[in-house]
């Protein structure tokens, strides 16, 4: 069997996600990203499920994770299936949900000072 086969899970979590509205001066902007491998031999089906600590959970953000590529959901440009995107200046957690075994990294760009920082870290799997 292909190693690729095995690698990947249907269910990840990023608890620590935040978006903000400010950018310093320049042509960065901030933003942050849920990157995707899906190394298997079928398109992955993901969704997304937002989760706030005072309100109700956000759902039905999807996306496609072609088959053996990657895809960088950049959480700037997604919106759900009503129009909504990915609100600003609010902490929050992502759960990564695929048809198909995946591996999942979070980045995050913050441009809200002239000293930008880039934040990844890897998503963590439900077995």
């Amino acid at each position: 069997m292909d190693n690729n086969k095995k690698a990947g899970e249907y269910i990840w979590y990023i608890p620590d996600c935040y978006f903000p509205s400010t950018n310093s001066p320049g042509h960065y902007v901030s933003h942050e990203a849920v990157c995707v491998l899906n190394p298997g031999e079928q398109d992955a089906h993901i969704n997304l499920i937002l989760y706030f600590e005072d309100r109700e959970p956000m759902r039905d953000f999807y996306a496609v994770c072609k088959a053996e590529r990657t895809n960088h959901i950049r959480l700037d440009n997604i919106k759900d299936v009503r129009g909504n995107g990915v609100p600003k200046d609010v902490p929050y957690a992502i759960m990564v949900k695929s048809d198909q075994p995946v591996i999942v990294q979070y980045s995050r760009l913050d441009t809200t000072q002239a000293e930008m920082s880039l934040m990844t870290t890897m998503a963590y799997p439900v077995k």
